[in-house]
Formats: C-alpha cells, sequence, structure tokens
C-alpha cells in the first residue's frame, strides 16, 4: 500500500463533511484510536488484558498439569522450580495450571457482572433522567440506598442470602455495580433531554420510550464504557474477597481470591502459595485501570486530536 493511498485514506476518516454515517462512525474511531495508541500505559493495559483473554482461551494448551488433581504424595507444597514454574499448593496441586485455569473464572465474573449491571444501570438512569418528577425522586432513592452500604459489605449481605456460589457471588455483585451506572447515566441525559434533536423527535411523534431508547441512550454508552473498565477491577476484588471470605466460588475450583486463602496459612514458609495468585490479581486489575484511564482519554469528545 503506497504512502498516497494512506494518505487519501486518512483525510477520508478525517473529513469534516463525512458524506455518509458510516464514514462518520469510522472516523469517529480512528480519532479514538489514535488518541488511544498515543497513550503508552494505555497500550499496556491493552496488551495485559488481551493477554487475559489468551490464556483463558488456551488454557487446555497452557496449564501441564489438572487444575484440581494433585500429587498430594509426592508434590505437596514444593517451591517454584521448572517442573512447577509457580510451585505447588497444600494438595499437591501446580499452582500455574490453577491460575492459569483461574482466569477463566476471573473472566467469567466480570463479563457476566458487567452485562447484568450496565443494563441495569443505563435503564434505571436514562428513566430517571428523562422522566423526572416523582419517578425520578423514586429510582435515585433506591439507588442512594444501595449507594450507601459499602459494596464489599452489601454483596456479603447477599451472597449470604443466596447462598455461597460462584454464580450467586455474580448476582450479588451485579445487584451491588449497578448504582454507580445509573448515577452517570441520568447525568448524560439531563444534559441532552432539552437538546433542539430531543425536541425535534418529540415534535415528529415519538413516543419517551422511542426516544429514552434510540436517541439517549447511545449517547450514554460511551461513559458508560469507561465507568465499566475502570470498575473491572473493583469488581475482580469483590469477587476475590468472596471467595477469600468461602463464600464465592467453592472448592476445587481455580479461583483467584480462594487460592489466596488456602495459601495464607503457609504465608510465613511457603509464600509462594498465596502470592502467585495475588500477583495474578494485581496485573489484571492494573490491566483494567490502565485501559479504562485510555478510553477515558480516547472517547472523551472534549478532548483534543493528538
Amino acid at each position: 500500500m503506497s504512502a498516497q493511498t494512506i494518505q487519501t485514506r486518512r483525510e477520508w476518516l478525517l473529513s469534516e463533511r463525512p458524506a455518509s454515517r458510516v464514514q462518520a462512525r469510522l472516523g469517529r474511531a480512528y480519532v479514538a484510536w489514535r488518541r488511544f495508541s498515543a497513550n503508552r500505559l494505555a497500550f499496556v493495559g491493552l496488551l495485559i488484558i488481551i493477554g487475559l483473554l489468551l490464556v483463558a482461551a488456551l488454557a487446555d494448551v497452557l496449564a501441564p498439569y489438572s487444575p484440581t488433581i494433585g500429587d498430594l504424595k509426592n508434590a505437596r507444597l514444593l517451591p517454584p522450580s521448572a517442573a512447577h514454574w509457580f510451585g505447588t499448593d497444600d494438595l499437591g496441586r501446580d499452582i500455574y495450571s490453577r491460575i492459569v485455569y483461574g482466569s477463566r473464572w476471573t473472566l467469567y465474573v466480570v463479563v457476566l457482572v458487567a452485562v447484568i449491571a450496565a443494563p441495569i444501570g443505563l435503564l434505571v438512569g436514562t428513566v430517571a433522567g428523562y422522566a423526572g418528577g416523582w419517578i425520578d425522586a423514586v429510582l435515585m432513592r433506591i439507588t442512594d440506598i444501595f449507594l450507601a452500604f459499602p459494596k464489599l459489605v452489601l454483596a456479603l449481605a447477599f451472597v449470604a442470602a443466596l447462598g455461597p456460589g460462584i454464580q450467586n457471588a455474580v448476582i450479588a455483585i451485579a445487584i451491588t455495580s449497578w448504582p454507580p451506572y445509573a448515577r452517570i447515566a441520568r447525568a448524560e441525559t439531563l444534559t441532552v433531554r432539552n437538546s433542539d434533536f430531543i425536541k425535534a423527535v418529540q415534535l415528529m411523534g415519538a413516543s419517551p420510550f422511542r426516544v429514552v431508547l434510540r436517541h439517549i441512550m447511545p449517547l450514554c454508552i460511551s461513559s458508560l464504557i469507561i465507568r465499566v473498565t475502570l470498575d473491572m477491577a473493583g469488581i475482580i476484588l469483590t469477587a476475590a474477597g468472596l471467595g477469600f471470605l468461602g463464600l464465592g466460588a467453592q472448592p476445587p475450583l481455580p479461583e483467584w481470591g480462594a487460592m489466596i486463602a488456602s495459601g495464607r496459612r503457609f504465608i510465613l514458609d511457603q509464600w509462594w502459595v498465596a502470592a502467585a495468585p495475588g500477583v495474578a490479581i494485581l496485573i489484571v486489575s492494573l490491566g483494567f485501570n490502565l485501559l479504562g484511564d485510555g478510553l477515558r482519554d480516547a472517547l472523551d469528545p472534549r478532548s483534543g486530536d493528538q
């Protein structure tokens, strides 16, 4: 591909007067990618998350041992070595293999919580902001009730009521995660509900449901994506906290929080049992935070082109 062709395509993407919706969307995506790629730390975060996805997808190939079956007689609490990169735990299971398979459970929790909590928060926030009046007051007071409790404490209460287990932990974390998204969606809605284009849509006979669904919700998506990405680290830590307390994933599932809990008894002598999953949580949480910061800068319409 010649330099002239690349320059022509770049000018087409950066055109101030796009000829179609496709050109406009591609142009916005190109500008956002330029802003994002200019942030080196954000790019590092993206690489960490891509690495997490690859590890989870290729766990069967990357893990040399079973994550649940160990050699209690010959391989109990072995230090890191060529045979066991991260050592073994008190049941003779390879910690590296358990961390690799545990990445699947981490993604399972993160994706399900985002899929459940983000739409609930978006719906509650946009309806409250657009309707106003008593509907806004009721929905926001319910939101305030959830925000009044620390997330982990509220999640513990829900898991205690629902019972321990990874599925119940996901439900509990999702129930406690939607209020911030509702606040953001409401704030975005309040800024646009009296805009000229919303008035024009209303004059054309669009129902409130259509106005909210087709014209207001899409404007809140970018802010919501940024907040969800930044909250991923908190979701991982909450899930790990529930697992640490025995209310999340149950043995023998290789969940990182539960692995730390099982290794805390050996923290002084066999430090690797708890340290390895702890480092995994640290790296993945850092990756989501860096990625969220980069997306915030890239998707912010008020930031200039870099």
